[in-house]
């Protein structure tokens, strides 16, 4: 096993505390403000919700796929 560097440590440490901050700024964004009760999604949002989720996931994962097969195949 190799050990890590400093950098690499600190690297792990930044976006630990970078995902921290993600999971409070998104904790606090769902907590309803004080006497208002929101308005309720339908279920055709929710499932727009879910289908623009599936796309941009779809298009990530195949762009990113093109790039390490033309990467492999020398076509860069």
């Amino acid at each position: 096993m190799k050990r890590r560097r400093s950098g690499t440590w600190l690297t792990i440490i930044v976006l630990g505390g970078l995902l921290l901050l993600a999971l409070a700024i998104l904790y606090v964004g769902m907590m309803p403000l004080e006497g208002e009760q929101g308005t309720p999604m339908s279920v055709s949002g929710y499932v727009a919700m879910v289908l623009g989720i599936l796309a941009t996931l779809g298009l990530g994962i195949g762009l990113m796929s093109l790039v390490f097969y033309s990467n492999r195949h020398g076509r860069d």
